[in-house]
């Protein structure tokens, strides 16, 4: 069973780690959760785990490789759509999931010893269809709004253990993501 703070808390894990990863500087993002994944149209599907022995985490930032949604992300890498192509936007959007789960996999190892994440992976979109055959414990979608681009992400939680924490929101907003970590 996941406890409703815990749920809480992953929600506001996540809401925060998309905020660090795919917005720019400065840029307005909003993340808004959803009732359920009916608005969800992207085509294509980033998803990436953190998995631990009492549970695992599937993060999915759903995107449809567009002109708005290319400029974006460009922006992001600091080049322009000209130098763009399929596989660089492809391996953009998949860095940016790897940082926003990265940071994820951090607030979460404060919680739980023993905990990794993996590589990203491209799904098609149908995919995620089939999440409640996983039995998972807990799902959440959200609308993402970052400037002139709206994307979508869904968190699922798959539960081995009975899974609670709190989270101090005030102090992980107050903390930065994304900054490398030296060894």
């Amino acid at each position: 069973m996941i406890s409703l703070q815990a749920r809480n808390g992953f929600d506001h894990l996540l809401a925060t780690a998309i905020k660090g990863a795919f917005a720019a500087p400065g840029e307005r993002c909003d993340v808004v959760a959803m009732a359920d994944a009916s608005r969800i149209k992207e085509q294509k599907v980033v998803m990436l785990t953190v998995s631990s022995y009492s549970f695992r985490v599937m993060s999915m930032l759903y995107f449809t490789l567009n002109d708005a949604t290319k400029q974006h992300f460009a922006a992001l890498n600091k080049t322009s759509t000209s130098e763009m192509d399929q596989q660089a936007f492809l391996d953009v959007i998949s860095e940016c999931g790897n940082i926003c789960v990265g940071a994820l996999n951090r607030e979460l190892a404060r919680h739980f010893p023993h905990i990794g994440m993996s590589t990203p992976n491209i799904l098609d979109r149908h995919c995620v269809d089939f999440l409640q055959t996983l039995k998972a414990g807990y799902i959440k979608h959200f609308e993402v709004a970052l400037g002139g681009v709206t994307l979508h992400a869904s968190l699922c939680v798959c539960d081995d253990a009975d899974l609670d924490f709190i989270v101090d929101t005030r102090a992980a907003e107050e903390e930065s993501t994304g900054e490398l970590e030296m060894f």
